[in-house]
């Protein structure tokens, strides 16, 4: 019998407690070095953990549904060959996690107002899995009756269904399948979490109070009765980006501030540079000259390269960053990720193309690290290479302003006497204005613009 080792989830960053959402291996199964063993989803990424050695799997430690964190045992592999230079010390297992206790349905249905993150909590004992903020503003409601579960059956449901219900939180045990030996079925999951919200709401518009707003019940509308409907659960990603977005709409005051910068120039070396073949087969992005440019505006205004923070005493400060870390929006098939570029000021056009294709590709494989999704001072959203003219993005919190690039075009532009046609790339900038005038970003957007109509700004 070959050598016992036991695979540990290895550093994911900042999170704890993040969900097992699949697991691709079974007791006595073979797997090597690099093979996905399991699936956790944290709030920004899925993330597989690989075999750090080859081996027969003899235990399993997890299952979809159980949450872990670093240094949580996964499984325990066989190794027969034992002169790898891998070693991973044995983790007594742990008891089950309190989490089970709690609930977490408010965002299991798209119509929910995704900014109330209701808690259902179904004994006493929840302390310390709820922090004291979160209990704060969210003061317990009476206690919902909870279904009798015959603790020594196993809740009846399919992988696909124990997914959903791993993704909005829902346990299980608590519902009564209705499909074939009361198979627990995705419906069935629904019609729980919208019985659970339906009976929270009527403790007082809850949800309504505790954004301070006077707001009037959402619509319930059956839209079956109307016509062939198909129901799509949001995937996790736009669940809590849709919740982050709502809060940032709603407690950042935003204005979106619109301009034009004239790149005729700038496009015309970008292709000259590309076509020379000198950037070792890296692709010049307009993108990449952008992130150059605005670095230079940042500097000049350090006010957008700014959040705003509380002390100890509850006083409201700037926080000036002297870093320049760019985020920038990718879309994926599960809604948008933002990867980010670290130390822009620092880095040439060429090497910020590079770490912009490698971030995107990584981005759409769902293979984005945690840590490269953190740190953004500032953050900027393109949408050149679909279309449009303008929009208002919306503020990536704690940040204070967001950059919006539409599609260039071609205009008539007076320039010398007569009209020429010149390539016009339009900017949409918001920011928040309790950090920012209307002044200061119409000089923010005229600087930009100046810059990337003569990028030699930029090596000044």
């Amino acid at each position: 019998m070959g050598e016992l080792k036991t695979v540990l989830v290895p550093d994911i960053g900042d999170f704890s407690d993040v969900p097992v959402i699949e697991v691709f291996v079974q007791k006595g199964s073979q797997v090597n070095i690099e093979d996905s063993l399991v699936a956790l989803e944290s709030d920004k990424a899925t993330i597989d953990i690989p075999a750090p050695f080859s081996g027969l799997i003899r235990e399993i430690k997890v299952k979809p549904g159980d949450r872990v964190s670093e240094g949580s045992p996964i499984v325990i592999i066989e190794v027969a060959d034992v002169a790898g230079n891998i070693s991973i010390d044995s983790v007594s297992e742990k008891p089950d996690n309190a989490i089970k206790e709690v609930e977490h349905v408010a965002m299991a249905v798209s119509e929910n107002p995704p900014q109330v993150i209701a808690h259902a909590v179904q004994t006493g004992s929840a302390e310390g899995v709820i922090g004291a903020e979160a209990k704060q503003k969210y003061p317990a409601s009476p206690p919902i009756p909870s279904v009798p579960v015959d603790a020594s059956i196993k809740a009846h449901a399919g992988p696909s269904v124990r997914r959903f219900a791993c993704e909005l939180g829902v346990n299980l045990d608590l519902i009564t399948g209705s499909g074939p030996k009361h198979r627990i079925l995705k419906e069935d999951v629904q019609a729980f979490v919208k019985t659970r919200l339906s009976q929270m709401r009527m403790d007082g518009k809850r949800e309504s109070a505790d954004v301070g707003l006077d707001l009037l019940p959402w619509p319930q509308v059956d839209f079956a009765k109307y016509g062939p409907v198909e129901i799509k659960p949001l995937s996790r990603i736009k669940q809590i980006a849709g919740a982050n977005l709502h809060r940032n709409w709603v407690m950042i005051p935003h204005v979106t501030q619109f301009d034009e910068a004239d790149i005729t120039d700038l496009e015309a070396l970008r292709k000259e540079s590309n076509a020379a073949g000198k950037q070792d087969a890296v692709k010049l992005t307009l993108l990449s000259f952008l992130m150059k440019a605005l670095i230079v505006s940042l500097k000049k205004f350090p006010e957008f390269n700014a959040s705003l923070d509380k002390n100890a005493n509850g006083e409201t400060n700037l926080t000036i960053k002297r870093y320049y870390h760019i985020g920038f929006a990718v879309d994926t098939a599960n809604g948008l990720v933002v990867p980010v570029i670290r130390d822009v000021d620092q880095k040439g056009v060429v090497a910020i193309a590079r770490e912009l294709s490698e971030l995107s590709v990584q981005a759409r494989e769902g293979k984005l690290k945690l840590d490269q999704m953190q740190g953004a001072s500032f953050t900027v959203s393109s949408l050149g290479g679909i279309g449009g003219t303008a929009f208002t993005p919306i503020i990536n919190a704690p940040e204070v302003a967001i950059l919006g690039v539409s599609k260039a075009g071609y205009k008539s532009v007076y320039r010398d006497g007569r009209f020429v046609p010149r390539l016009v790339l339009p900017l949409s900038l918001s920011y928040d204005h309790r950090v920012i005038d209307g002044a200061a970003a119409a000089r923010f957007t005229s600087h930009l613009t100046e810059v990337l109509t003569d990028m030699r700004l930029a090596l000044l």
